[in-house]
């Protein structure tokens, strides 16, 4: 019996998820500011900030300082922070009482959606919520950029996870967790920059606005700069981006690529040291998968003759959706669901590609196709010249062998949940009833549990996951939640030996 006695100190989990929750306050007070602003219902607010205070309160109770927080107890902070932050974050959503999003499934679906920065919604009638409800779903999402990029340089990399030890030799660190001496500040410091970058955003967004839109008004400037520098995709607008001017929607593009680049490489760059950046070859896969794919969907509207867009519209939907896909951002400049099959297809494709480790990008990433190319490349000349030692490097390092695996199976897991949920996708409509195409229950599949947005058909850039049944979207919030914290933290949690040995 000793030997299965519980082996984690969750106290400190529970701590550490306390302290997450009572500093949520902060946040909610921004759209609770807004309610007040514009005379409407500011319960909503005031009832998820009391939850909140209470859950704080009582799992801070239960939280001992005197233990440390290990590996195991950051796999379980980082679940149940994620767990816990969106059912939080589901609660004005209910209590609003209005549209799709009052059901406890779809705003449970929603907050998920946004706190993984998926950006897939449930709702129907933007009419129908206020203006500070509408904000909400954006600074979730701001939220969840902030989280993951402090959760993937200053938690997870302490415990190898999250592509940590490619970080360290893809940004010349001998300890990317150790940007400064204290995680503290590491935390600040990408605080720092995620706060600068929505910043020139906001700004960027409510300039342009003056000038060619006015429907870009303040409001929408802050609104769409927390969720493009989050990488997010949430938009007030039914329209997405495509509701504005187009010199916006290509103000828009570099602040999704910056926001799905390194946030350490960023900072070396703004610190006298851009070569990092330049010369990264991670950087460089990134921005080629970037200009392969705009240039073959570009090519591939230009040859349809159903669309009649001109020569810089062509461009710019083509370069903009592609961003925002491969980015994970999920924004849209068009109803890309009325393109020819070779360019959705091509869209489709782009959803397994994801920004670089250390973004807020979600998806499986740059890093690990990049890494898993060279090592498959290194291991056909291996199968020709058995004796030959040819070590995968990135960037002019080796990359261990050890973390090759680690990729392999990482991509294989991927992939089998994928494929898992896009049966459960087929199914599950067969017996509710709904018409689903194989097509786009795959893209629905990938895009929730790669965390990317929009996807095909009903689930489309201007269209709604509320067409799912009730279970598919109960499956859906679950592997929004594995995926956004990349499978491990959460699946190592079902296994005996976690807990035990």
């Amino acid at each position: 019996m000793a030997g299965s006695r519980i082996r984690v100190g969750w106290q400190a989990s529970v701590g550490l998820t306390g302290d997450v929750l009572a500093a949520l306050v902060v946040p909610l007070s921004f759209p609770l500011l807004l309610s007040v602003y514009y005379a409407e219902p500011s319960l909503p607010f005031l009832a998820a900030i009391t939850v909140t205070l209470a859950l704080g309160a009582l799992f801070r109770r239960f939280g001992d300082p005197e233990v440390n927080l290990g590996p195991r107890e950051a796999f379980l902070a980082v679940a149940l922070i994620w767990l816990l932050v969106a059912a939080v974050g589901a609660i004005p959503f209910v209590v609003a009482g209005v549209g799709t999003i009052a059901h406890p499934v779809n705003a449970m679906f929603e907050a998920m959606s946004g706190l993984t920065t998926t950006g897939a919604t449930v709702l129907r009638d933007f009419s129908l919520h206020s203006r500070s409800v509408l904000m909400w779903r954006q600074v979730i999402q701001w939220l969840g950029g902030l989280g993951i990029l402090i959760l993937a340089t200053a938690v997870l990399s302490e415990i190898g996870v999250g592509g940590a030890q490619l970080m360290e030799s893809e940004s010349q660190t001998q300890d990317v967790n150790k940007l400064t001496p204290k995680i503290s500040r590491t935390a600040q410091l990408i605080w720092s920059l995620y706060l600068g970058l929505t910043a020139l955003a906001v700004a960027t967004y409510f300039l342009l606005g003056l000038a060619f839109d006015p429907r870009m008004d303040l409001y929408n400037a802050v609104a769409h700069a927390f969720t493009s520098v989050a990488t997010a995709g949430f938009s007030p607008e039914p329209l997405s981006v495509g509701a504005f001017h187009p010199v916006i929607q290509w103000a828009v593009v570099p602040f999704m690529v910056v926001g799905s680049t390194s946030f350490v490489l960023i900072y070396f760059f703004i610190n006298g040291e851009p070569m990092r950046l330049l010369r990264n070859e991670e950087f460089h896969f990134y921005l080629g998968a970037l200009g392969f794919f705009s240039s073959v969907v570009a090519l591939a509207l230009f040859l349809d003759p159903a669309t009649a867009f001109g020569l810089e519209g062509t461009l710019r939907h083509a370069v903009f959706n592609v961003a925002s896909i491969v980015t994970t951002t999920g924004y849209a400049s068009t109803d890309y669901v009325l393109w020819a099959p070779a360019a959705k297809h091509m869209l489709f494709a782009c959803m397994f590609v994801g920004g670089m480790v250390g973004s807020t990008t979600c998806s499986i990433k740059s890093l690990r196709w990049l890494v898993a190319l060279k090592a498959f490349r290194r291991d056909l000349y291996t199968a020709i010249h058995p004796d030959a030692v040819r070590p995968v490097r990135v960037t002019g390092k080796p990359v261990d062998e050890e973390v090759i695996r680690d990729i392999y199976g990482y991509l294989l897991l991927s992939i089998v949940i994928f494929f898992l949920l896009t049966v459960v996708i087929v199914v599950d409509a067969e017996r509710a009833d709904l018409r689903v195409t194989e097509f786009e229950a795959m893209g629905a599949a990938a895009t929730t549990f790669l965390n990317i947005g929009p996807a095909f058909g009903e689930a489309g850039p201007y269209g709604t996951f509320a067409s799912f049944s009730m279970t598919t979207r109960g499956v859906m919030i679950v592997l929004m939640w594995i995926g956004r914290i990349e499978i491990i933290p959460v699946l190592v949690l079902f296994t005996k030996a976690f807990w035990t040995s």
